[in-house]
C-alpha cells in the first residue's frame, strides 16, 4: 500500500517513519524540505509539493500545526486541490476546529476526491510505538479502506459519523488535558509550599484513583525543570482557544477551561511556546515566587 503524507513535524516524522517500517511505501512532504532527509534513508520518496504527492498516492495523510497550515496545504497553488478526484483520498489528522474540516471536505468532495478527518490522542512517545487513538470522521469507505494504516499508527480507531465529529471529541479532549494539567502544576506548587516532598505526592497520586499516564510520565520531569516537547505548549493553547470557540457556539459555560486557556497564554508570553505543554508549570512558579 502506497501512503502520502504531509507534514514532518513531532507527530508527522513519527508517524511516517511507523508506516515505512512496517511495509507501506511512503511518499512524504514537508514545508522545509531537508525534513525529509532522514526518512528517505530509511526508504522514503519526496514529492516536491503536496500536489505532487496526491498525484502519486491513492491515499494522502496529513497532519499539521493549526488550522491555518491545514487550508493552506489544501488551497494554495501546488495544493491538494490541484490533483485530487476520483478514486484518491485524503485524510487529516491534524486538530483543527469543524469548520476548518468541512470546508476541506466541501472542496474536496467537489473535485470528486474523498475526505477523512482523523485526529488523534497522543504525542510523541505514543506517535513513535503506534500507541495512539485515531477519532475518523466522514466517508466510511476511505475510513474502512485506511485502517490497515491506522492500525499501524495506532492501538484502536474510532468512527464517529459526519465530518466535524473527529474535530469536536478531539478538541474536549484536549481542553480536558489541558485543564488538567493546570490543576496538576498547581498541586504540585501547594504540596512543596506546604512543605510536602512532592515526589512523595507523585507516588501517591499513582496508586490512587486519579492515577494515569500524564501524571506519571510529565510529573518527574516537571521537578527538573525538563521541558522536552512532546506536544508543544502553542499547540495545546491552540487548542484551548478553539475548545473555548465550540462551548461558545454551544451555549456551555466553561470557566475552568477559560482559566486554563489564561494560564497557557501567559507560558506563551514567557516564550515557553516551543516547550512542553507541562511548562506550564513555569506559570504557577512565577507566582510562588512573586508572592
Amino acid at each position: 500500500m502506497e501512503v502520502g503524507f504531509l507534514g514532518l513535524g513531532i507527530m508527522g516524522k513519527a508517524m511516517s517513519m511507523n508506516l515505512l517500517k512496517n511495509g507501506f511505501k511512503v511518499t512524504v512532504w514537508n514545508r522545509t524540505l531537508s525534513k525529509c532527509d532522514e526518512l528517505v534513508a530509511h526508504g522514503a520518496s519526496v514529492g516536491e509539493t503536496p500536489a505532487e504527492v496526491v498525484k502519486k498516492c491513492n491515499i494522502t495523510i496529513a497532519i499539521l500545526s493549526d488550522p491555518a497550515a491545514a487550508l493552506s496545504v489544501v488551497f494554495d497553488k501546488d495544493g491538494v486541490l490541484d490533483q485530487i478526484g476520483s478514486g484518491k483520498g485524503y485524510i487529516d489528522m491534524s486538530t483543527v476546529d469543524p469548520e476548518t474540516s468541512c470546508k476541506i471536505s466541501e472542496a474536496i468532495a467537489l473535485k470528486g476526491g474523498h475526505f477523512l478527518e482523523a485526529p488523534v490522542s497522543g504525542s510523541k512517545q505514543p506517535a513513535e510505538t503506534g500507541q495512539l487513538v485515531i477519532l475518523a470522521a466522514g466517508d466510511k469507505a476511505l475510513y474502512e479502506e485506511a485502517v490497515p494504516a491506522f492500525d499501524v499508527l495506532g492501538k484502536k480507531p474510532f468512527f464517529l459519523g459526519p465530518v466535524g465529529n473527529g474535530a469536536k471529541m478531539k478538541l474536549v479532549i484536549n481542553m480536558i488535558m489541558g485543564s488538567v494539567m493546570n490543576a496538576f502544576s498547581e498541586g504540585l506548587i501547594l504540596a512543596e509550599r506546604s512543605r510536602l516532598n512532592p515526589h512523595s505526592l507523585l507516588e501517591v497520586l499513582d496508586l490512587g484513583g486519579i492515577a494515569n499516564p500524564m501524571f506519571r510520565g510529565k510529573g518527574p520531569e516537571m521537578l527538573k525543570d525538563n521541558y522536552s516537547p512532546a506536544f508543544p505548549l502553542k499547540h495545546q493553547q491552540k487548542d484551548m482557544r478553539l475548545a473555548l470557540a465550540l462551548g461558545d457556539q454551544n451555549a456551555v459555560s466553561m470557566p475552568v477551561a477559560a482559566a486554563a486557556n489564561e494560564a497557557f497564554k501567559k507560558a506563551r508570553s514567557m516564550g515557553l511556546g516551543d516547550l512542553d505543554f507541562s511548562a506550564v508549570f513555569e506559570t504557577v512558579k512565577l507566582l510562588k515566587h512573586s508572592s
